[in-house]
């Protein structure tokens, strides 16, 4: 019987997690902060009315409705037990992980620097780097501080200088330990969640023309930045976090095509032709893809997330072959997972997408790593404590952490995947 083949992945490919800070580190006080402790009630009401549909709601709804799900709070408190938390990201075979910098905690009023908290910083991206895991730090995962939200945020072109002061503060402490800088997460998310959909802070009613001036100032602060960082260290390799998603035509209609195309160009194309000159590597987030019927999105909805978004993990493929050739950028997988609170689907998420990255590779594609989301269970914003994304489970009252099944499967597979590559 003929051995099967061990798919293959480039010499020091990156296996590993993201986190961001105000969904795991706990007792943060940013716009975030505020905007969950006020609307938390509001939230926790109408909880029914939004999620009643998905699948598991019998099993989330008394979380789904308590008011505390939706205040961080302690998070997973991974501010004070990062050094557990590391120790499973090496026990789960992995050599890299991305985190976020808290603004908040570093700048918690305009130039006060906090020496304690960037300290901190500086102790936990050594730590990852003496461990052997490649530190992906990033400088926005979609909280401000309270005085830098009180002046207007990214609504500003004048403010911007204030996040390339911080961007700069902060590299300069952490310089010795970090390659790769991620500027910004999901800049457009932010926009249409925060402006137009108003499900984030500062959630404006009314005020949906800010969107677009929100995405064209975050390109300006990741241009800054990245101008910046070059100047400061050649060898940072400088990207964003760009959240893709792979539009397709669910038949062979004229308008079908016209609008997936048309939904791929403001995708992915407005913003990234802003940026793209000034990034060294493309991040990209990938989650569900949307199929176009019409000028409508109609999705298949064969397997579904916790949060009931469409999964089509293998469409990662696609993604990446579709940036990669219009860019000619290496690519990192920044985030892609599930909400999966019973762990039943995340091992066939991963597998379909180890097959789709393998197949994109087969194709040219220079892609340098794959980080799943998340390495643990987390905040999830205005979703708050229930969704379930974590490859570890968390218990929130007691803090235990427990890697999941799939997660010990995962890391016997990025084990035999390092060796295969060695």
């Amino acid at each position: 019987m003929q051995k099967k083949s061990v798919p293959t992945f480039p010499k020091r490919f990156l296996w590993g997690a993201s986190t961001s800070s105000h969904q795991v580190e706990g007792n943060t006080h940013n716009q975030w902060t505020v905007w969950e402790l006020e609307n938390a009630k509001a939230l926790a009401t109408k909880a029914e009315y939004v999620l009643k549909d998905l699948e598991n709601w019998e099993q989330i709804k008394t979380e789904a409705k308590s008011p505390a799900n939706y205040a961080a709070g302690d998070a997973t408190d991974h501010y004070n037990r990062y050094e557990e938390d590391f120790q499973i990201i090496k026990q789960l075979n992995m050599n890299a992980y991305r985190y976020s910098i808290e603004w908040s905690r570093v700048e918690p009023e305009e130039g006060a620097w906090n020496a304690e908290a960037i300290e901190h910083y500086k102790i936990y991206t050594a730590r990852l780097r003496a461990l052997g895991i490649e530190p992906i730090v990033t400088l926005f995962h979609f909280t401000l501080p309270v005085w830098f939200a009180a002046k207007g945020g990214f609504e500003k072109r004048s403010n911007i200088k204030y996040f390339v002061r911080y961007a700069e503060k902060i590299m300069n402490e952490l310089g010795p330990h970090v390659k790769i800088v991620v500027t910004l997460n999901e800049p457009t998310v932010y926009a249409v969640e925060s402006y137009h959909e108003h499900h984030w802070p500062p959630a404006l009613v009314h005020k949906k023309y800010k969107v677009w001036r929100v995405i064209n100032n975050m390109a300006r602060a990741h241009r800054q930045t990245a101008k910046m960082l070059h100047a400061m260290n050649r060898r940072y390799k400088v990207t964003i976090a760009h959240n893709s998603m792979y539009f397709y035509p669910g038949d062979n209609a004229w308008l079908s095509r016209v609008s997936a195309q048309i939904m791929q160009y403001m995708q992915d194309d407005y913003f990234l032709r802003k940026i793209i000159k000034h990034c060294d590597v493309l991040g990209v987030n990938f989650y569900f893809s949307n199929r176009v019927y019409g000028y409508r999105v109609h999705n298949p909805n064969e397997r579904l997330s916790d949060v009931g978004w469409d999964l089509s993990p293998s469409h990662i493929q696609y993604v990446l072959e579709r940036l990669y050739q219009k860019y000619k950028l290496p690519l990192i997988v920044t985030e892609s997972g599930l909400a999966d609170g019973d762990d039943s689907q995340r091992r066939w998420f991963i597998t379909q997408q180890l097959v789709g990255m393998q197949k994109a590779l087969d194709e040219g594609v220079d892609l340098r790593g794959y980080l799943h989301w998340s390495l643990l269970d987390n905040f999830e914003w205005a979703y708050g404590k229930w969704p379930r994304y974590g490859l570890v489970h968390v218990d929130y009252k007691t803090q235990q952490r427990t890697p999941r099944p799939s997660a010990i499967w995962f890391g016997k597979v990025i084990r035999s995947l390092r060796v295969a590559d060695s």
